[in-house]
């Protein structure tokens, strides 16, 4: 393993241990920084002798290469990080990257769904199937929480128990927060816990081990996965006449905050309820605010006109 690779290694141990950075995340830190780590090797270079010109080098290419915005900032992004823990560390006397700018992420929210859309997701989940029960209770929590899918399948069965108002969520990093339930999700989740336990009990007398989550599976984890979700609300999506290309788990995360916003919800309130370091995130969602306010103008303006 080269030197730089070692480094590489060292620092992911090290978001992991002290940042609770997540699996996802560490895999893309690893992808990135053994990218830019490759096109050093290329030109002579390590991350030890880099300078300030390499990594801008580094991103012209990464565009010539065609990645997008998003990807390069990302990319940089990591690059930053690295070095940054490079200077704690003592293994550079300093950061070549503290005075890069960079491309910069897109502010444009993903497609999302509208209201009907939504609606006619919940109507085929409660149409008769073996798991109708099960899919409703995950996609009215999904819609009516908004939070990330592996928040949801990962939430353990005791955060629902007692019918709460409200569910305490892990989200990235460990960071907790609380979202509240609305009535057709808390009916859906009583309904499932019913069913749910059942089964249990059937599995406790067949000597099987109990699941400690609200959404069990045989697999590795003992939750459904992401995959296992998202395939669901594709074939929500052809049974409600939805097209398949705009139903993911994201963009009922999206629809939640773009729905609580058009119908006057405070952004700040939304910032809580997804779970987002900084409001400038959920800045992305302010565009449905845009025919709100010339409506309120045309309306309610002195010197507005027919």
């Amino acid at each position: 393993m080269s030197a730089d690779h070692g480094l590489i290694s060292t620092f992911l141990d090290a978001q992991a241990a002290e940042l609770g950075a997540s699996r996802n995340t560490l895999l893309a830190y690893g992808r990135d920084l053994a990218d830019f780590s490759g096109w050093l090797a290329a030109h002579q270079l390590s991350f030890a002798t880099a300078q300030r010109g390499a990594v801008e080098d580094y991103l012209v290419q990464c565009d010539r290469d065609g990645l997008s915005r998003s990807t390069r900032a990302r990319r940089l992004s990591a690059i930053r990080q690295f070095y940054r823990f490079s200077f704690d560390e003592g293994w550079r006397s300093d950061n070549p990257t503290i005075q890069i700018s960079g491309p910069g992420r897109s502010k444009s929210l993903p497609g999302t769904l509208t209201e009907d859309e939504v609606n006619r997701l919940l109507a085929a989940a409660n149409e008769p199937s073996p798991a109708r029960i099960r899919n409703l209770c995950l996609l009215e929590l999904l819609y009516a929480t908004g939070m990330r899918v592996t928040e949801l399948t990962s939430l353990p069965v005791a955060a629902v128990r007692g019918d709460p108002r409200m569910i305490l969520v892990k989200g990235k990093g460990n960071k907790e927060r609380m979202v509240p339930l609305s009535e057709p999700a808390r009916i859906a989740v009583q309904a499932w816990l019913k069913e749910r336990d059942a089964h249990e009990d059937l599995a406790r007398k067949a000597g099987k081990p109990v699941s400690r989550y609200l959404f069990p599976s045989e697999g590795s984890d003992g939750f459904l996965t992401r995959q296992s979700v998202f395939n669901l609300l594709k074939t929500l999506a052809v049974r409600a006449g939805v097209s398949p290309s705009k139903v993911a788990p994201h963009k009922l995360r999206h629809a939640f905050a773009t729905h609580l916003l058009a119908h006057g919800a405070d952004l700040r309130a939304i910032q809580m309820l997804l779970g987002h370091a900084d409001v400038a995130t959920t800045e992305i969602y302010t565009h449905v605010l845009d025919q709100r306010l010339r409506d309120l103008v045309l309306t309610h303006h002195p010197l507005a006109k027919d």
